[in-house]
């Protein structure tokens, strides 16, 4: 109305008295969308003018006279059909204009809907050091009008209900308290939405700030070759140091892409190694790499943790087989080939019954073997190149 009130009185060929002589009713009224609405614009016979020489527009566009009604000389009246939601948060442009074009008086249409129960609250912290919660409007989410959502909070069983202040996150249905929060006892925690045409509540979630930490990505991530392993990578971190003096118990996951694809494969058996050795690998090949942290059972929570973000892709490649690079004219390749794809078909098969993901005794047996094949290799080369 702020908006529409300086148009008045700034506009060329605005009445400049029109703001005490003509009024509509009702003022800047809210309706629920497929509302009819009946609309009055009066004058003062001192502007000497007859109503039916008055017309409306809406949002810039001219009604049509057939919506209008004369009630009396400085009395004219419009009744809009069925309306749809607002165009704008700010209202709908409802003005009042003499047969000169010139605004005698404006009002601010809120068409729109009440607020349904907002749904999906969710919540973590960062470290333990603070709180962030999201939300999701209930119903079709829209309004059409401006709803005003309230994060409030409390320890459960005592202390006064607290509003959470900053909405400023860039993200929408968020909010974010920084501060002051207690550990070892639970919280209740709520929204409330409210807009002119009414207000509902969310479903009440209770929850221990330890119950819901996440904590920054694994820092120092590094990925390095695997001597002249050509199908493996070595990858390392280091736990998060902002839990580094907190009593838990890590949980991490790994994945990896090839440099042209966008499709990651997850290591999930990870468990709280701080190092991975990723095998069956492409040799020649450039991947990027990833690390994310759970920190589960933080200061003795029995709750799952909440997973961190994914660390920045650090890229690393695995070395050429020297297969590739050399290639081969012996008319038995085709059948040692043949009996390669077996065996390592036959060893993947050992490991999957005795070892799962990293484990030590996987990848140690694992790199016994391809040395042991390799130097096979060279030394059936050294000897066919000696005849």
């Amino acid at each position: 109305m702020i908006t529409l009130l300086f148009l008045i009185m700034t506009s060329p060929g605005v009445l400049s008295s029109s703001t005490q002589l003509a009024a509509i009713y009702p003022q800047d009224p809210a309706v629920r969308i497929g509302s009819s609405l009946t609309a009055t614009c009066s004058v003062s016979s001192e502007l000497g003018m007859h109503a039916s020489s008055l017309y409306w527009t809406l949002n810039g566009k001219r009604l049509s006279a057939s919506l209008y009604t004369v009630l009396s000389p400085t009395a004219l009246s419009v009744t809009l059909p069925p309306l749809v939601g607002s165009r704008q948060r700010s209202g709908d442009n409802l003005v009042c204009h003499n047969n000169g074009g010139h605004v005698l008086a404006g009002s601010c249409l809120y068409v729109g809907m009440p607020p349904e129960k907002p749904v999906n609250l969710t919540c973590w912290s960062r470290n333990t050091k603070d709180l962030t919660c999201q939300w999701a409007p209930g119903g079709q989410g829209e309004t059409y009008i401006t709803t005003k959502y309230i994060l409030k909070y409390k320890l459960r069983w005592y202390s006064q209900e607290k509003e959470c202040e900053d909405y400023n996150t860039g993200q929408p249905y968020t909010c974010y308290i920084p501060r002051d929060l207690a550990l070892f006892t639970p919280y209740e925690i709520w929204v409330e939405a409210s807009n002119q045409l009414g207000s509902a509540v969310s479903d009440v979630i209770y929850l221990d700030i330890l119950d819901v930490v996440t904590t920054d990505p694994p820092a120092n991530v590094h990925v390095s070759r695997v001597g002249d392993l050509e199908d493996q990578l070595s990858v390392r971190w280091s736990t998060p140091p902002a839990l580094k003096d907190f009593l838990f118990q890590a949980k991490y996951q790994i994945r990896y892409r090839l440099e042209d694809s966008i499709e990651w494969k997850v290591v999930d058996d990870v468990g709280n190694q701080t190092s991975c050795r990723l095998a069956g690998l492409r040799p020649g090949t450039v991947y990027f790499v990833q690390v994310r942290c759970n920190p589960v059972g933080i200061l003795g929570s029995r709750k799952a943790g909440i997973w961190s973000d994914w660390s920045h892709p650090t890229a690393a490649s695995t070395p050429l087989s020297e297969r590739v690079m050399g290639g081969s004219c012996d008319s038995k390749s085709g059948q040692q080939n043949s009996t390669l794809r077996r065996d390592l078909k036959q060893f993947f098969g050992w490991v999957r019954k005795h070892a799962y993901g990293c484990s030590s005794m996987s990848i140690k047996l694992y790199d016994q073997w391809r040395v042991w094949l390799q130097k096979s290799h060279k030394t059936r080369n050294q000897v066919g190149s000696s005849r």
